[in-house]
């Protein structure tokens, strides 16, 4: 009955609060209706791609699914120009807003670890553009302006408190952080514990890791107590922020994700790790969960990645982040069948079916501990609208 329970609540509420990033480096991937009609039946609203597709685009119009696009680094210098970035606004956003409902354009990817200092320098000129020109053609209300920054920036992560970035692009990054704030908008993090964890499995905790709620760390300087490695991640970035004078930016992940294959170096890379990561993630983004520092402030996380990319360069596990294969079976059984509505399940058998297995005894403990967190949320939220 308890299982139950938790199953209903989480089909009615769906997975609308959690994003997916959908990527396309592979020879074999299904067309983008396809795509479309699966993340329509896993109730999935928020998905990022790594470029303008006009056929994507053109899909996803009319449907429910927010869209945040990207400006492929190449493209940063070209666009500083002011005429140059309404032209290509005009081009590439305007034909397809509003029936595309694209919320977000993501300038460049993973600028500030690079080894490019000129394109560094070309961030914020080329985002400028762009804010302009979408302004310009009467969108600046509707699409933000970021760009996603890999956790690589920071000097320091832990403990959360002594966030900071490293020095020699600190100057880059107050300019950035500048734009966001007169901007209102997001500050975007890829952050993965799974590297964390690969490069020390002997000092960091696999439970804390995979986001269970089993361990904890307390940050000695704020006293706030961690039971997963993805929100100290994401507060340290925080606290690097407020370094630089920078206190009220949101700060959203763009892309977390664990590897469910991987080469004989990649510890901890299997498809149950995987599944337990992705688990726990869509359990904590279903309770709304903010981070200790903002724990008010839902935190909003796209996953990395709907399908496995066979055409990704890199080691293995590059190419196994996917919680699909591309010929739409699941890569691991990470309990998304769970979240389907009983009106979508057939629709969700388009040859996108799940291979999944019989709830585990484990699994089964896990779902009755955050069927009594969404309890414990929902008590509290009636018992403090009725005392105030």
């Amino acid at each position: 009955m308890i299982l139950l329970f938790l199953l209903f609540s989480l089909t009615a509420s769906g997975v609308e609060c959690l994003g997916i990033n959908y990527g396309q480096v592979g020879d074999n991937l299904p067309p983008p209706d396809k795509v479309l009609e699966l993340l329509t039946s896993l109730k999935i609203s928020k998905v990022r791609i790594y470029d303008t597709n006009p056929q994507i685009l053109a899909t996803f119009a009319n449907s429910k699914t927010e869209l945040i696009v990207t400006i492929e680094n190449e493209m940063l210098t070209q666009l500083m120009d002011p005429q140059q970035a309404v032209q290509w606004v005009a081009t590439h956003i305007k034909p397809y807003f509003p029936a595309a409902r694209i919320t977000g354009i993501a300038v460049g990817n993973e600028i500030f670890t690079g080894n490019d200092t000129a394109l560094m320098a070309n961030l914020v000129p080329a985002m400028i553009s762009i804010h302009g020109a979408l302004a310009q053609l009467g969108l600046g209300s509707y699409v933000h302006v970021s760009t996603p920054t890999s956790l690589a920036v920071l000097e320091e992560s832990f403990p959360p408190s002594a966030g900071s970035f490293k020095s020699q692009v600190a100057t880059y990054i107050s300019q950035f952080l500048q734009f966001l704030s007169s901007t209102k908008a997001p500050f975007w993090i890829n952050a993965y514990p799974y590297f964390a964890y690969k490069d020390n499995p002997d000092k960091i905790s696999l439970d804390y890791a995979l986001l269970n709620p089993m361990s904890y760390m307390v940050d000695p300087s704020t006293r706030l107590n961690y039971d997963n490695m993805l929100y100290a991640q994401v507060d340290a970035v925080i606290f690097a922020m407020a370094r630089l004078g920078f206190d009220g930016i949101e700060v959203r992940v763009s892309e977390t994700g664990w590897p469910s294959k991987g080469d004989l170096d990649e510890i901890g890379a299997t498809a149950q790790n995987a599944a337990i990561y992705n688990r726990n993630l869509l359990r904590r983004q279903l309770a709304n969960e903010g981070t200790p520092l903002r724990p008010n402030m839902r935190l909003e996380v796209y996953l990395f990645a709907l399908f496995n990319e066979d055409m990704k360069p890199g080691p293995t596990s590059e190419r196994n982040y996917g919680l699909y294969q591309p010929d739409g079976t699941m890569a691991y059984n990470v309990g998304l069948s769970a979240l389907l509505s009983s009106s979508s399940t057939s629709s969700a058998s388009i040859s996108l079916s799940s291979s999944a297995t019989k709830t585990t005894t484990t699994e089964f403990k896990s779902l009755v501990y955050w069927m009594f967190v969404y309890l414990l949320i929902s008590f509290k939220t009636i018992l403090t609208r009725q005392l105030f």
